[in-house]
This record gives structure tokens, C-alpha cells and sequence, in this order.
């Protein structure tokens, strides 16, 4: 009983409105938000697709983690062509993994790589992923949320510190951001060392995922004025769902390289060195 009582409340949690923008704006600027022009309030809410994706998450609110990213790879009508599937470890070879890859699209790659993880592993992953996704109630089960501006970057660490210590597999995105276009290439910056420390401390080998695909030539031209210009907000990241929406019925390569012994990062190099070296062979993928 107790634990049918915890779905139906999750389930409640479930409005035909879940994602509103003005109860975001408000949570995050507290009283300055009335000072949001309305005009630029209603653009926004087109731009994030507010109806549409509150529509969605009202359809599919019976399902959460893995199934619920099922179905958004339905819902997105993606082709997933997956390369070295054979590569997954064993689901019962009594090891942890860490997967990293990179970030192409920023959204529907996301969603992609956790319905392969999960269904491999049969819901035994964890995504360390911006808080603001903990909005979305089916995702919100696998995720260890992460705001590094806000208050909840002081407890930052232990989250990360718990999530590698948990018994479940961690889906990472080392860049922590999606890919810039960089020297005329679609790529991600430089990968954080993260993933490296965390997977030596807890004797985790890594493996390495390639995404294929990319957003708008709109979104790589906003995001680099963004990042030259304003710095302090990620301007680009408020039409990720308006790119996601753009790559509907698109077909993905995913790539899944061999696992790499956590023995591998030795003292050889430093950890951010490790970093750059496993973000080459994912491109090498």
C-alpha cells in the first residue's frame, strides 16, 4: 500500500499545466520576476513550447524513468542506429559504469542515451543533469539535480559524491553544457575532470558514447554571442526545446566505444589531461 500511495502522489504532481513558466520565473527571481515584460513572458513560453510539452508530459504522466524516456523517443519520432551495442558491459557483471559523451543537441541526445542505458540496465542509471530537467516529473526519478549559480551549488559535491557511490551506472555530459560550433566544428568544450576523479575514487571504468547530429545554425550564432557577450546567463540554453522540436523524425548515430579500465588514469597525467584524452577518442568514436 505505502508504496502504490507514493506513485499516485507522484502521479499528482502530474497538471495539465506542469511546466509554468511564470511559477519558474518566480522561483527563481522571486519578486524582481514582475518586472518581466508580459510581451517577453509569452515569447518565452512559445520559444520552450510550454503547451505542447505540458500536453505531452499529461499523456505520458502514468510512466516515469526509463519508460517515460521510451516514450519521448516515440513521442520525438527519432531513428537510433546504435554502433558497438556489443560493447555495452554485462547488466550482471557486478560492476558500476560511468558513460560519458558528448552533447551534440543538448535535449533529445539526453533522452536518447537514457532509454538505451536504461533499458540495457533495467533502470539502473542516474543522470547528473541541470536542475532545471527536474521539473519534468518522469525524468525527475533518474536524475541527480545539479544548479551550480543557485543555492544548491554549495551541496554540489555530496551530490555527485552520492550519486558515485550509489549502486546504479552514471550518464554524464563532461562539458556540462551542449556542443559550440569551435574552430568552424560542431563540438563540445573542454570536458570537466569530474568523471575522472569520481570514477578512479570508486573503481568505475569508463565508457565512452559518440551522438551524432546538431541544432540550428540559429542556435550555434545565438550561443556564441551569448558566450562572448553575456556570459552570466546561457541565453542559448532557452531554445533547447525549440531545437529539440526542430529534430523530430531525424535519424541518430550512436556510437558506443569499449569500456576504459578506471586503472587507465594513472598519475601519468593530470585528471583534466585524462579528460581531454577520453573527449578525443569519443570524437575518434
Amino acid at each position: 500500500m505505502h508504496s502504490v500511495s507514493n506513485i499516485e502522489r507522484e502521479m499528482k504532481q502530474v497538471t495539465e499545466k506542469t511546466i509554468d513558466l511564470d511559477l519558474i520565473l518566480g522561483n527563481k527571481m522571486g519578486a524582481k520576476a514582475k518586472y518581466v515584460p508580459r510581451p517577453l513572458v509569452s515569447w518565452l513560453k512559445r520559444i520552450i513550447h510550454q503547451d505542447e510539452v505540458n500536453r505531452f508530459l499529461w499523456e505520458s504522466r502514468h510512466l516515469s524513468g526509463t519508460e517515460w524516456l521510451e516514450e519521448c523517443v516515440r513521442y520525438l519520432d527519432m531513428t537510433l542506429q546504435i554502433v558497438g551495442e556489443e560493447n555495452l558491459p554485462d547488466k550482471d557483471d557486478g560492476k558500476l559504469y560511468t558513460f560519458v559523451s558528448n552533447h551534440p543537441l543538448g535535449g533529445a541526445d539526453g533522452v536518447a542515451l537514457g532509454s538505451i542505458i536504461g533499458r540495457h540496465y533495467d533502470g539502473r542509471f542516474r543522470y547528473l543533469v541541470n536542475d532545471l530537467l527536474m521539473n519534468l516529473p518522469g525524468l525527475a526519478p533518474v536524475c541527480i539535480p545539479i544548479n551550480k549559480t543557485g543555492a544548491q551549488s554549495r551541496s554540489f559535491p555530496q551530490m555527485v559524491e552520492d550519486g558515485f557511490k550509489s549502486d546504479n551506472h552514471i550518464l554524464m555530459f563532461p562539458a556540462g553544457i551542449c556542443s559550440r560550433r569551435i574552430d568552424g566544428k560542431i563540438q563540445d568544450i573542454t570536458w570537466k575532470k569530474t568523471f575522472v576523479t569520481k570514477s578512479v575514487e570508486y573503481q568505475r571504468d569508463v565508457v565512452p558514447i559518440h551522438f551524432s547530429g546538431s541544432n540550428s545554425d540559429f542556435f550555434y550564432k545565438l550561443a556564441s554571442f551569448s558566450d562572448k557577450y553575456v556570459k552570466k546567463i546561457n541565453i542559448a540554453m532557452l531554445f533547447l526545446v525549440n531545437e529539440m522540436y526542430k529534430n523530430v523524425h531525424k535519424s541518430f548515430q550512436v556510437t558506443i566505444g569499449k569500456p576504459i579500465p578506471w586503472q587507465t588514469f594513472d598519475k601519468s597525467r593530470s585528471a583534466a589531461a585524462w579528460a581531454q584524452e577520453v573527449r578525443s577518442r569519443v570524437y575518434e568514436l
